[in-house]
Order: structure tokens, then C-alpha cells, then sequence
């Protein structure tokens, strides 16, 4: 793909590596963000920084998103300030999650300025972000989305959901109901384990030598439990609403959802006991404060 200038709104811990990697690839970049330290690191590699979304829209034709909420993406797409004021822009990608029908009216109303909205969230967390190895979700137009998949594809490996705005969040959401309940199941049968005395090291090699081999056993637990750091990345607060969306979606279509209502309760839980800055993998701790131990390498 030719050189081009894009713009990229939000450049958190997911958004600044996938910036990253189109300045990588050659492409210029108009940013914004109320993150001064953030701009910075972009503005740093060449991107050129401005204040307001509407501005972002103004100087380029396509727009990416990462943002952290369906509220905070409705008021850069359509509030005061906001792309649809712009007059260049003519496609947002956004890789945000935030629900079918928050992206269903993101569409709508941008669709109105004749601005095509691509419905494309990521999975695969910032060590994903970082080594652009993501699962990128797409919905959008057939033609849209072949134009695009080159560029996405510096993400990671891009799949293609259907041509409605919601697809891909719908399948982003049932993917982050599955990655959250990993967590959660994962958390209480470790730490029932360190209860009855055994080593939790050996409990995970077992597990991930067995059928309960999970995303939180294989990576999580080794990496980020067993040393304490409690740092994987991601906000038990951003992975309370990524739950929460799904449960409320599923109920909206009819569909029951024990399972994913009890993680639901169990992040909102942690994010209560914890504080709002826990960690994902925090949920392990409040069920080590529950069961009296500690899960320790």
C-alpha cells in the first residue's frame, strides 16, 4: 500500500502500538489524544498532532479509533468537536470495543455526513498490540473491507464477519465473555488448590498438560500471578464493561447467560474489593483474601 496519512484517535496502551505499527510501515499520522504523554511518544515518531477529533477529520480521509468506551466513542464520532463535523474524513475504522448497538448508531450517524463506519475490534491484548499478532474483527461493506485488510493485516490476522455494523462487535464480545471466564474459573481453582496444599507452579503445568489448558493458565497465571506483578495490561474495570456489554447484548436478543452474569459479578467485585486501577488478573486476589493463601511461584 501506497504511503498515505491517516488519523488515530486514542493512543492508550492498546492504541499507541497499533499507531506504531503504521508509522512502521510508512504511513504519516494525524493524532489526537488528551494524553500529553502519549501525543508525545507518537509526536516523537513523526505524527503530527492536533486537538480536537473534528480536526483529525479535517486533514485526513480515513480515521482510526481506540477507545476505551461506547460513550466516549459516540462523543468523538458525533459530538460537539467531533468527526462527523470534519469535512475529509470518509471512513472510520474503529477498534474499540463497544457493542453492537452502541456501533449500530456510531454507524447511523455518521453514515448521515456520508462517512463509512468499519466495525473492527481487536483481541489479543497489548502484547498482541505490540507484536502485531492481534485477531482483527471486521464488519463493514465487502469493498471497504477489501481495501482495508492490507493495512489491517499489519495488526495482525484480520477476519471478515459480515457487511452490518455489530458483527464484528458481537464476535469480539462473545470472544471477551470467553477470555474473562478463564480468568475467573481459573482464579478460584488455583487457589483452591493452594488451600489444600499443593504447589501452584506444578497445578498449572498439569492444567496446561490437561483439558483445562486456558488463556489465563498458558499465559496469564505464569506471567503475571505467579511473580506478583499483576500486570497484564488490561483494567478488570475495561474487562467489567467488555462483559457486562456482552451479558446485556445476549439478554437484548434472548439469549440466557448464567455463566457470563457470574464473571460479570465476579469483575465488578474485584473492581470494588481491588480499586478502580486493578488489573485483570486482580480477580485471583480477592479469592485469595476469601480463601485465607496466596498463589506464589
Amino acid at each position: 500500500m501506497a504511503q498515505q496519512t491517516f488519523g488515530f484517535i486514542g493512543l492508550g496502551n492498546m492504541g499507541a502500538p497499533l499507531a506504531t505499527h503504521l508509522i512502521k510501515a510508512g504511513h504519516a499520522l494525524v493524532v489526537c489524544d488528551n494524553n500529553d504523554v502519549a501525543a508525545a511518544l507518537m509526536t516523537a515518531q513523526g505524527a503530527k498532532r492536533v486537538a480536537t477529533p473534528a480536526q483529525v477529520a479535517q486533514e485526513v480521509e480515513v480515521i482510526f479509533l481506540s477507545l476505551p468506551t461506547p460513550e466516549i466513542v459516540e462523543a468523538v464520532c458525533l459530538g460537539v468537536n467531533g468527526i462527523r463535523d470534519g469535512t475529509k474524513v470518509r471512513e472510520v475504522v474503529d477498534l474499540s470495543t463497544i457493542g453492537p448497538r452502541a456501533a449500530k448508531v456510531v454507524a447511523e450517524g455518521l453514515a448521515a455526513k456520508n462517512i463509512t463506519y468499519v466495525d473492527s475490534p481487536v483481541s489479543g491484548g497489548v502484547t498482541g498490540a505490540v507484536k502485531g499478532t492481534l485477531a482483527v474483527m471486521v464488519s463493514c461493506p465487502r469493498a471497504n473491507y477489501d481495501a482495508l485488510a492490507p493495512l489491517l493485516g499489519k495488526f495482525g490476522k484480520v477476519f471478515f464477519l459480515g457487511e452490518k455494523a455489530g458483527q464484528a462487535q458481537t464476535m469480539k464480545l462473545a470472544n471477551n465473555v470467553m477470555s474473562a471466564a478463564a480468568v475467573a474459573i481459573t482464579s478460584e481453582a488455583v487457589v483452591m488448590g493452594v488451600k489444600a496444599g499443593l504447589d501452584p507452579k506444578v497445578m498449572l503445568d498439569v492444567i496446561n498438560n490437561g483439558s483445562g489448558r486456558n488463556t489465563a493458565s498458558a499465559d496469564k497465571f505464569p506471567r503475571c500471578v505467579l511473580t506478583r506483578t499483576f500486570d497484564v495490561g488490561f483494567s478488570a474495570a475495561l474487562a467489567y464493561k467488555d462483559v457486562r456489554l456482552c451479558v446485556d447484548e445476549a439478554e437484548h436478543i434472548g439469549v440466557p447467560m448464567i455463566v457470563g452474569s457470574a464473571v460479570r459479578d465476579m469483575l465488578s467485585i474485584t473492581t470494588s474489593f481491588i480499586g478502580k486501577d486493578a488489573d485483570f488478573v486482580d480477580v485471583v486476589r480477592v479469592c485469595e483474601a476469601w480463601a485465607g493463601v496466596e498463589v506464589r511461584g
